[in-house]
């Protein structure tokens, strides 16, 4: 009986033997080519599945947020092969993460090298391009994107934020409507909503608003951005309405609760403006209009030290806010600290010169240090900017100590004008000026 014998692999003089052990005739020169070309596909393949069997790992440690241990097994990777796509897209994510935006942009762009039918990374290059500043060739990108699909909310989306910030405002916003058509988001409201606002068109951004808390009410910074337009046009009611709802959806938003606080702190209810402020301090210590506003209730309560105190802080940690330099002017010129108040006053208008209550109370500083003619100046400068009731009645007030009644008493006429065509409650809001007005028209009668 014959012994079976065992079956090889290879090559052999007469033919090559499969692992089944059946045995096959030599190929021809065209049969060679064929497995040449096999070998190599099969080659390629490997080489591939190689570059990919840490895919899973990566993509774990990426959703943990886990970023270091993340590129720290990536760089591995790519010492002892060329990176995969997956790889080399995670890598550009975690880059630009970190601030790296110009490397983030290289790998997204070797990643659509290794696979360009991928819109992801089309679009990763177009949003790394914006980042960059570039928004002209991140729009090109995005149009280029639009050949491999039509209606994408996102292309859309990001084309309107480039328009947006060329300028390009009626563009923006047919892009940023084309998205919400295709599929609604957010973000897509909030962008539009901001590029009406931009536009001082308040009315519009209202009702974009609007129309996004219909599709998403629980939104707290939907809420908060409403109610910061409605305070904007005067309506503080329902600004308040709004940060409220805002507050229960998130009850430690720091830009609800200064948004609140200062409607609170208009009232006069300086003590619960405080208390919201404090919540506000421990999310955002380093806010500079947190400070700006605290400074203000402490100047409310006659703290001086405190407010000045705050006011400096505030300061520090946004120099070009012009109403934080025309705070620190009031409570200044309150202390009679002249020469500061004026220098305060001097910055803010630097900063914002068409606040016409800056000129104001810079003539009041000027004419407390025996300058009177660089404070009818800056009254008159006021008055260019805005007819106000109150820089009339100052400026009067101002000339008539002067021994000028003449000029005292065509301001004071001006100012009952003006006076008398406001509201009621406008009227009676200042009871100081309504002590004054009474003195002055006694001494001029």
């Amino acid at each position: 009986m014959a012994t079976p014998q065992p079956t090889t692999r290879g090559t052999g003089s007469q033919g090559i033997t499969t692992p089944a052990g059946v045995v096959f005739a030599p190929s021809s020169s065209s049969n060679n080519l064929t497995n040449a070309q096999q070998q190599q596909q099969t080659s390629s393949t490997t080489s591939t599945g190689n570059r990919e069997k840490k895919n899973w790992l990566i993509h774990t440690l990426y959703v943990r947020q886990d970023y270091d241990q993340c590129l720290k097994l990536i760089e591995e990777a790519a010492k002892k092969e060329p990176l995969s796509e997956y790889a080399l897209y995670l890598k550009a994510m975690i880059k630009r993460q970190q601030g790296d935006i110009s490397e983030s942009l290289t790998l997204f762009q070797q990643a659509h090298q290794l696979n360009p039918s991928n819109l992801d990374n089309l679009k990763q290059i177009g949003k790394s391009l914006y980042l960059l500043g570039k928004h002209r060739e991140a729009i090109g990108i995005f149009e280029s994107a639009e050949r491999f699909v039509q209606d994408d909310w996102e292309i859309w989306h990001c084309k309107g934020v480039c328009l947006t910030y060329l300028q390009e405002y009626e563009r923006a916003a047919e892009c940023l409507k084309r998205a919400n058509a295709i599929s609604r988001h957010d973000s897509t409201y909030m962008q539009l909503g901001k590029l009406y606002s931009i536009q001082e068109n308040y009315k519009a951004a209202i009702d974009v608003y609007t129309e996004a808390l219909e599709f998403s009410p629980e939104n707290p910074e939907i809420l908060t951005t409403l109610g910061l337009l409605y305070l904007r046009i005067g309506g503080t009611y329902k600004a308040f309405d709004l940060f409220g709802t805002s507050l229960t959806q998130n009850p430690r938003n720091p830009k609800t609760i200064l948004a609140a606080g200062s409607i609170i702190q208009d009232h006069s209810e300086v003590e619960v403006a405080l208390i919201k402020y404090r919540i506000a301090a421990v999310q955002t210590p380093n806010s500079p209009q947190l400070w700006n506003n605290v400074g203000m209730c402490f100047f409310g309560k006659q703290k001086y030290v405190a407010a000045i105190a705050s006011l400096k802080r505030a300061q520090y940690l946004a120099p070009f806010e012009w109403i934080i330099a025309y705070n620190l002017g009031l409570v200044h010129l309150h202390t009679s600290q002249y020469a500061s108040a004026f220098h305060f006053f001097s910055a803010a208008i630097n900063l914002k010169p068409d606040f016409a209550s800056s000129y104001m109370y810079l003539a009041i500083t000027l004419n407390k240090l025996d300058d009177q003619e660089n404070a009818c100046a800056a009254y008159e400068k006021a008055l260019s900017v805005e007819s106000d009731p109150l820089i009339h009645l100052n400026y009067a007030i101002m000339l008539f100590n002067r021994g000028e009644i003449v000029k005292a008493r065509n301001h004071f006429t001006e100012f009952e004008h003006l006076f008398q065509s406001l509201e009621e409650e406008a009227r009676n809001a200042d009871q100081d000026v309504l002590e004054q007005r009474a003195l002055l028209q006694q001494q001029l009668a």
